[in-house]
Parts: structure tokens; sequence; C-alpha cells
């Protein structure tokens, strides 16, 4: 059985002829979670800034 896995295969395990769990290959990919993304940035102030001056605007009389 885990000859079948070490060569790419997926197992199926059954109990009462219904399927309970899967037996699969590791793989040394990162989970799509912890692999690095592309960082976003912006021109001119950022977010934080800009609802600070706009709660500034706001409280003045």
């Amino acid at each position: 059985m885990m000859t079948e896995v070490e060569h790419g295969e997926t197992l199926l395990i059954v109990r009462h002829g219904r399927p309970i769990a899967e037996v699969s290959p590791v793989t040394d990919q990162q989970p799509s979670w912890k692999r690095p993304a592309l960082r976003l940035a912006t021109k001119g102030a950022g977010l934080a800034s800009a609802i600070i001056e706009e709660r500034d605007c706001e409280a003045l009389p």
C-alpha cells in the first residue's frame, strides 16, 4: 500500500463501505498561507494617516 503512495497515488481508506480517510504523498510545498505574498503599496498618505486627518477635520467646530 505505501509503495503506491510513494509513487504519487492517493489511497482512500473505507470503513463499512464509507470513506473515512485519505493517505496521500507528502509534498515539500508550504501551505498557501505560509508562502510569501505580494506587498501592495500605494503612493500618497497611508490609510491610517487619512483616517486621522479626517477625524481631526470633523472635530473642529
